[in-house]
């Protein structure tokens, strides 16, 4: 039995960056018994406003900078470089999100391979590109709003940057950034991360603990028929 997760997120998002060693795990406890799926959503869209005004009574730019690196001192398998959002601040993560999206298209066409890969830690040349790009952000300070960084990162995977370029230029990837959205309109997806999983009828939102994860995994791998349990 395989249990497909979706797992939503903003690649601006602290809580997200810290997440993907849960992912890891993920893959590693349950391999193919867990099918994830990578879906984007604009909690950062527009940090002029979220941040620029939403955190203007805190600091700004530079409040949120201090929030950030304060969340991440709870988690040392991350880095967070100390000009993230002070002196480099994206205006947006939808540009990131739209060429990851044109990434996924690839990989469901088959132009990118969907395998784990024994030297990206058994992640997919796609799950590596999400993680390289947050930590672009997060542990290098680059501005992944810009389209040129986003493309550079991507480049040093050795991507095709063609493809990913064709699919941005015919509207395609946009499209996906949309479809995206609208999964997140009709399911009530609150914010980043969230896994979303059981068509529906769970979803964990938040910093949620590896064990409850695995839990509630565990629970739909052994119900027959993904019945509900009554404890």
């Amino acid at each position: 039995m395989t249990i497909h997760i979706a797992y939503v997120s903003d690649v601006l998002c602290v809580w997200a960056y810290v997440a993907e060693v849960r992912l890891d795990q993920l893959r590693k406890e349950f391999g193919d018994s867990v099918e994830l799926e990578y879906r984007f959503i604009p909690i950062f869209g527009a940090t002029r406003y979220r941040i620029g005004e939403g955190w203007k009574e805190r600091g700004g730019y530079a409040g949120f900078g201090t929030h950030v690196r304060k969340v991440a001192e709870d988690f040392p398998h991350v880095k967070i470089d100390a000009r993230v959002w002070t002196d480099v601040a994206p205006t947006t993560s939808v540009t990131a999100h739209e060429m990851l999206c044109a990434l996924r298209l690839l990989q469901e066409e088959g132009a990118v391979s969907a395998d784990p890969r024994d030297d990206l830690g058994g992640r997919s040349i796609f799950e590596e590109a999400i993680w390289q790009v947050r930590s672009a952000f997060f542990e290098q300070a680059r501005d992944i709003s810009n389209r040129s960084v986003v493309l550079d990162v991507l480049a040093q995977l050795g991507l095709p940057i063609a493809a990913i370029e064709a699919k941005l230029n015919s509207g395609e990837a946009l499209a996906e950034v949309f479809r995206d959205v609208e999964l997140r309109d009709k399911q009530n997806i609150e914010g980043s991360p969230t896994y979303y999983l059981n068509q529906g009828r769970q979803k964990l939102y938040g910093n949620v603990g590896y064990r409850v994860v695995s839990a509630n995994l565990r629970e739909l791998i052994e119900q027959p028929g993904h019945q509900a349990s009554w404890c």
